[in-house]
C-alpha cells in the first residue's frame, strides 16, 4: 500500500486491479485545504492513459508485478519470443506489448519481462545496447552543409543519427530510454 505522498513518476500502481505506471507528476500545494497530487496514469495493460487527482492521504495498492530475466529467441509475425533462462519456459509478447523496445532488440539479447498476474505484459531492456551499423551514407571530407550528424540504419532496422565518421559494420551504443546514439563501440 502506498499513501499519495510515496507517489512520483514511473511508479508503478493497482487500481480496480489493473496495473498503471505514472508517466506524469505534479504537487499541488494551495492556498488553502489539502495538497493535491495530480497523476497522468498509463494502463500497462491496454496503453490507455488518463489524469487522476489524488488528496494528502490518499492510499494506493501497489500492483502484483514481478520481472524475471528472460532471452529474446525470435520473432514471428507479431509475437516474440523469451525465454526463461533458468527454466527454459517459453513467453510470447505481442507487437503492442512491446512498444518501443522492438527497435533495440537482437537474438539473445537478456532483459526483464514485466509479469501481472503471472502474463507477460512488457519488458525492460538495459538501458545501453550495441548494435551494428548496417547502412551508413559515406562521409565526404570536408561536407559541413549536411550538419554533424547523418542517419545510420541499425541492424534491428531502426534509423538513428550518428556522428559523420560511423560507418557500415560498425557497433554503436544505444540509449534505449531515449533512443539516441551514445557513442561509437570499439572491437576486441
Amino acid at each position: 500500500m502506498y499513501e499519495s505522498g510515496d507517489l512520483k513518476k514511473g511508479l508503478k500502481i493497482a487500481i480496480d486491479g489493473a496495473p498503471y505506471v505514472i508517466v506524469q507528476f505534479q504537487f499541488v500545494k494551495p492556498g488553502k485545504g489539502q495538497a493535491l497530487y495530480k497523476c497522468k496514469l498509463k494502463n500497462m495493460l491496454t496503453g490507455n492513459q488518463f489524469d487522476r487527482t489524488f488528496r494528502s492521504g490518499d492510499k494506493v495498492d501497489e500492483a502484483n508485478l514481478e520481472e524475471h530475466k528472460m532471452e529474446y529467441l525470435y520473432s514471428e509475425g507479431d509475437s516474440y519470443c523469451f525465454m526463461d533462462t533458468s527454466t527454459y519456459a517459453q513467453e510470447f509478447l505481442t507487437k503492442e506489448q512491446m512498444g518501443e523496445s522492438e527497435n533495440f532488440l537482437k537474438e539473445n539479447t537478456v532483459c526483464n519481462v514485466l509479469f501481472f498476474n503471472e502474463k507477460p505484459i512488457g519488458i525492460s531492456l538495459p538501458f545501453f545496447i550495441d548494435l551494428k551499423v548496417i547502412k551508413a551514407d559515406p562521409w565526404v571530407k570536408g561536407d559541413t552543409a549536411s550538419g554533424s550528424t547523418k542517419p545510420a540504419t541499425l541492424e534491428t532496422g531502426y534509423v538513428v543519427q550518428v556522428p559523420p565518421f560511423i560507418e557500415e559494420g560498425e557497433l554503436v551504443r544505444i540509449d534505449t530510454r531515449t533512443g539516441a546514439y551514445v557513442e561509437r563501440v570499439k572491437k576486441h
